[in-house]
């Protein structure tokens, strides 16, 4: 274990600075071209020479900044110089990470990139079968990206060991805090060799991180390239004051428009009843949150990411994890607890240089709240007061709105099977009067003004609920 204190925030590389400018090996250089990656972000500008030198590296930036291939790289790199035979259940690399849905992207990310250098990557998490994770463990791997309770898991159970360990990466550090996942993240750490490489990216760092850092993490060099609450020059910010009754139509309107829309939910019960509402009114969505088997998250995730579903109805446990490109609208249904989680959640669009906008609808009684939360969160919204068919909902989410006839109710399922439906629905499409034909999935795009019957009912989804209370993942 060691215990310093990190050193002063580093300079930055000069800008314009190519990845081989940074010291990246060719092979990785060519690994990256063929993805489409060809110019650095700049945390990786900045923390790619220290890391590639083997320093401990703590890197603050928020989500959408670039830190996967900031920590990746570097995680490759060390890995093809080392040279170090695979050996059964003993990993060379390890990546921690807080959700399944992280892990999951970060291996997406980091996959083609090894397997140019002949290297080999395996998820490790939750809500799956063991025994999948235990065979390609004991075949060997180079990377291993886990969440900490499995890992803990495999560990005690004699299937897996972090004596091999050449370089660590905690990516989220700070989610994972708020997670309470520390005391198991340091029995981790703890097994891993000590001296070796560690890299901690997290977007703030409080005093959870700061236990981490003094403890594990040897003389680093600090990059701070920005935190949550700087502005993004491509994102815009309204608050919506709707009435109760009427927060459903005017979700329903911005929801159906063209393009990708993530909608927020306090609660995962709020999440389920949203979905369905939406299709029910027409719009193909699909929902995630923590009580959805793994399978049908994986399935309504990649129904958002190919296009299939539209609109994501999730709560927060989508509000870090998950990167899907051309998310151009972020609504808030439900107001959330606190700034941060505003931050992160708004964070899923406005991405890597992008436009977005983000929406929060709110009722009278949450208005002191959600003055309270974009204060703290150094958001200066546009506050509008309007109800449906408003023609500020246009140009929020401009384009012409397509709703899809509902499917039929599903069968009830056998009991203990979970259901394979991904919450959107399929059928005809209508638009101005006229009806055809869609996919089962759902995936009409156009759209134009709210339709004249969309739900009104005061208890859609998450109604009446104050900023500050309880959540549900």
């Amino acid at each position: 274990m060691v215990d310093a204190a990190p050193v002063a925030d580093a300079p930055a590389a000069a800008e314009g600075s190519s990845f081989g400018d940074l010291g990246v090996p060719a092979a990785l250089v060519q690994a990256l071209a063929a993805q489409g990656v060809h110019a650095p972000f700049p945390i990786q500008t900045a923390t790619l020479p220290d890391a590639l030198r083997g320093r401990d590296v703590l890197g603050r930036g928020r989500t959408g900044s670039g830190k996967t291939y900031a920590f990746a790289i570097p995680v490759l790199a060390r890995l093809a110089a080392s040279g170090a035979p695979r050996r059964p259940g003993r990993p060379r690399a390890l990546i921690l990470a807080p959700t399944r849905e992280l892990a999951s992207q970060i291996d997406a990310s980091i996959a083609p990139l090894a397997a140019a250098l002949n290297l080999r990557t395996l998820t490790v998490f939750g809500g799956v079968g063991p025994r999948p994770q235990i065979n390609a463990l004991r075949a060997g791997v180079d990377i291993l990206i886990a969440c900490p309770g499995r890992l803990a898991d495999h560990m005690s159970s004699g299937d897996a060991a972090l004596d091999a360990v050449e370089i660590t990466v905690l990516d989220e550090a700070d989610h994972m805090a708020d997670l309470g996942f520390l005391p198991v993240v340091k029995r981790l750490l703890d097994a891993t060799p000590a001296g070796t490489q560690r890299l901690l990216f997290s977007a703030t760092l409080d005093a959870g991180i700061d236990v981490l850092v003094k403890r594990y993490l040897s003389r680093p060099v600090t990059h701070s390239i920005d935190s949550p609450k700087s502005p993004v020059a491509t994102m815009t910010h309204h608050v919506l004051r709707v009435r109760r009754d009427d927060r459903l139509p005017v979700l329903v309107d911005l929801a159906a428009a063209p393009g990708r829309t993530l909608v927020f939910t306090r609660t995962k019960s709020g999440a389920r009843r949203l979905t369905k509402q939406l299709v029910a009114s027409g719009v193909p969505a699909v929902e995630l949150h923590g009580n959805l088997a793994q399978n049908a998250r994986t399935r309504n995730l990649a129904a958002f990411s190919t296009g299939d579903a539209h609109t994501l109805v999730a709560t927060d446990i989508a509000a870090r994890g998950i990167h899907v490109d051309d998310v151009s609208l972020v609504i808030h249904a439900d107001p959330p607890a606190e700034h941060k989680a505003y931050l992160h959640r708004s964070g899923r669009t406005a991405r890597a240089g992008a436009a977005g906008t983000v929406v929060t609808l709110m009722t009278e009684d949450q208005a002191a709240d959600v003055r309270a939360l974009t204060r703290q969160a150094g958001i200066n919204p546009t506050v509008t007061p309007l109800g449906p068919g408003d023609a500020l909902l246009a140009q929020l989410a401009p384009g012409e709105r397509v709703f899809v006839t509902p499917p039929p109710a599903a069968a009830p399922q056998p009991q203990g099977r979970p259901s394979s439906s991904t919450g959107g629905g399929g059928g005809g499409r209508r638009r101005s009067g006229t009806t055809r034909s869609a996919s089962s999935q759902g995936s009409g795009s156009g759209r134009g003004a709210a339709p004249s019957a969309a739900p009104r009912s005061a208890a859609a989804f998450s109604a009446g609920t104050r900023v500050g209370g309880r959540r549900g993942r």
